[in-house]
């Protein structure tokens, strides 16, 4: 009886241990500085998790507490492998990535959004990822510039 608990009990924690992989964007990964920064502070808290897990004597509740951080690391350690960083554009001519740009709705809604990277993106902090359908409408356009999306308009009043 012992012997078949045992076994169920592997079964069960094999199945909570081998997570998928979280997935990864088939988008270029382009980071700001500050995004490439984050994604490898991602990394040490990860590797941390990990190691801070391993202090279980059980080695079943081990594996259990490691599987979160450690599918964690993989993607962190992937997304910082593949990051392309990109500098800061040098005009507000035009809307590109890591501009920051505000654009009116035509319900009188002012919104402003820095255009980062998916990893970094944070609508309500204010910032949205480049490959977000707004931000893709709005790169290469200027000021005074009105762009449709979706049913709203939206006019470009600032680029900075």
């Amino acid at each position: 009886m012992a012997v078949a608990f045992t076994k169920e009990e592997s079964a069960e924690t094999a199945a909570e241990t081998l997570l998928p992989d979280r997935p990864i964007s088939s988008h270029p990964n382009l980071v700001t500085e500050v995004g490439l920064k984050a994604l490898e502070l991602q990394v040490q808290e990860a590797r941390q998790a990990y190691e801070a897990a391993g202090v279980f004597e059980d080695v079943n509740e081990r594996r259990r507490q490691q599987a979160n951080p450690l599918r964690d690391l993989r993607y962190f350690v992937e997304r910082v492998r593949t990051a392309q960083l990109v500098a800061d554009p040098a005009s507000t001519e035009v809307v590109a990535f890591g501009s920051t740009v505000t654009f009116s709705r035509d319900d009188g809604r002012v919104q402003t959004y820095r255009i980062v990277g998916e990893d970094e993106a944070d609508p309500k902090a204010g910032s949205i990822s480049y490959v977000s359908p707004v931000a893709r409408i709005l790169m290469g356009k200027g000021v005074g510039d009105v762009v449709t999306v979706g049913q709203q308009e939206l006019e470009i009043v600032e680029i900075a």
